[in-house]
This record gives structure tokens, C-alpha cells and sequence, in this order.
């Protein structure tokens, strides 16, 4: 088992992505999404960075025709483009893992909705060594090629990662799953010693950082060294457990570098 531990999270942003995002009112409103640096210990050594969002929930429309873009394709893009730029590493020695809920309606002006999300991953596979992750309760990933885990795991330049899709919830609900179903799916991911584990709705961190006890139980008991989820948002992105950490990353893009 290989070993990534953070040592911390640059509280300033460098980059921000401005889009469209679903006000409480029905309307859309201006919101920015940051892009925060991160080091850590034993990332592969082919590789240089590893990104992980989620919770892309918004549009950015063209300048000139008003046609809306997903949030994701266009944080795919910016992110490309602060590699050029020498802010982040080069993308093609950069992995990216996402952890769901990337699909926005077209005009941002309202909160939730179920659609299509392969072009925020197309996006992402276009430019960077490799894209995993798992869907969100609100993500149709029938058309993602290939990357999307539901129960299932891969090995990509030495890191075995694991990921389970969904929340838990009714499953007679889109994007949801039977609670025991779903965390038994977890737990047999867990138990097989994976380097990373990725999910949408994740485990609890401390008093500020909401979650479910029993995957935060879960991933304790089997140690899992690195849980990475989002769902529900935490000020405080890493929080620490017996077992390894847990690195929220809802509606923010933080980009791994080696400590």
C-alpha cells in the first residue's frame, strides 16, 4: 500500500474560475471556484500532480453566442492553461480524480437535476495522464468511456484506487442507493488495501466537517490512507482519522504536488 499523506493545504487560492451558479431564488448568480495548491508525500514518481474536484455544479456561457459550457469543461481548461503558464505542473504528467456531482441545468438558475456529465471527462482526458473518479447523485456517466468506479478499483502509475458511485438514500431516487448496500459496497473496497478511495458522499471529519459516521468508521477500521469525497462542503478541506485523512474537495479544485 502506498502511502499519500498531505501535509497541508495552501489557504489562499491560486486561480479562481468564474461560472454561473443557481442562486437560492430560482435565478443564477456570479460565484468563483478556487483552485488551491496542496503538497504531500509518496505521489508516484510518474507522476507530478494530482487534481481533485468535485461538485461542479454551474455553467460558464460563451462570451458571444450565451451558449452554456458545464463548469467542469471550463476548470479542465483553466486548469491546462496555469499548467502553460508554469503555475501547476504540466498536464500531461498530472493524474486528476473527480468525485461527482458535475452536471449543472444549462441555465444555472436552479439546484439539482440529473444530465449527461462525459464532457467534463472528455475534457479532463484530453490533456491530463489519466481521469478517475465516481458519479454523483446528480451525474449520468453512461457515456463516460472509461475511469468511472461504482464498486470496482485500477491501478494507474502505481496507485491502486478505488471508487464507489451515488449516495446513499432511496433508491427508487435517481443518483441514490439502499444505505446498507452502500456502504457494504465501501467496505469491500476498503478492506482490500487500496492507495486511494474515492466517493461522492464520504465520511465525517471533526465538529465542522459533516459527513457519514459510518463510512468515517469504515475507512478508520481498514485505514484507508486517502479518502477523497465531497457532497457537502467543508471550510476546512483535510481532516485527519486513526486510520489515514480525508480530503474534501466540493466545489473547489485542489492540485496535489509533491511536498
Amino acid at each position: 500500500m502506498r502511502m499519500i499523506e498531505l501535509v497541508d493545504v495552501e489557504p489562499t487560492p491560486c486561480s479562481w474560475v468564474r461560472y454561473l451558479n443557481a442562486s437560492p431564488r430560482g435565478r443564477s448568480e456570479v460565484s468563483r471556484l478556487p483552485v488551491h495548491l496542496a503538497r504531500a508525500h509518496g505521489l508516484p514518481r510518474d507522476l507530478d500532480a494530482l487534481v481533485a474536484t468535485s461538485d461542479l455544479q454551474g455553467v460558464v456561457p460563451d462570451p458571444h453566442t450565451r451558449a452554456s459550457t458545464l463548469l467542469g469543461v471550463a476548470v479542465a481548461e483553466h486548469l491546462v492553461a496555469l499548467a502553460d503558464d508554469g503555475v501547476i505542473p504540466r498536464a500531461e504528467r498530472t493524474g486528476v480524480v473527480l468525485a461527482g456531482d458535475l452536471y449543472s441545468v444549462p441555465e444555472a438558475n436552479r439546484r439539482g437535476g440529473f444530465g449527461d456529465v462525459a464532457s467534463v471527462w472528455d475534457a479532463f482526458g484530453a490533456s491530463f495522464a489519466w481521469v478517475v473518479g465516481v458519479a454523483g447523485n446528480h451525474d449520468d456517466v453512461t457515456r463516460v468511456r472509461e475511469g468511472a468506479l461504482d464498486g470496482d478499483h485500477v491501478v494507474l502509475d502505481g496507485l491502486r484506487i478505488g471508487g464507489v458511485g451515488r449516495i446513499a438514500g432511496d433508491p427508487a431516487k435517481l443518483g441514490r442507493r439502499d444505505e446498507r448496500e452502500q456502504h457494504a459496497r465501501i467496505e469491500l473496497l476498503a478492506e482490500t488495501g487500496l492507495d486511494v478511495l474515492v466517493l461522492h458522499e464520504g465520511p465525517c471529519g471533526d465538529r465542522a466537517q459533516p459527513g457519514a459516521d459510518a463510512i468515517r468508521a469504515l475507512v478508520e477500521r481498514h485505514r484507508v490512507p486517502l479518502t477523497i469525497c465531497g457532497h457537502v462542503h467543508w471550510d476546512e478541506p483535510l481532516a485527519r482519522h486513526r486510520g489515514g485523512q480525508v480530503l474534501n474537495v466540493d466545489t473547489r479544485a485542489i492540485v496535489i504536488v509533491p511536498a
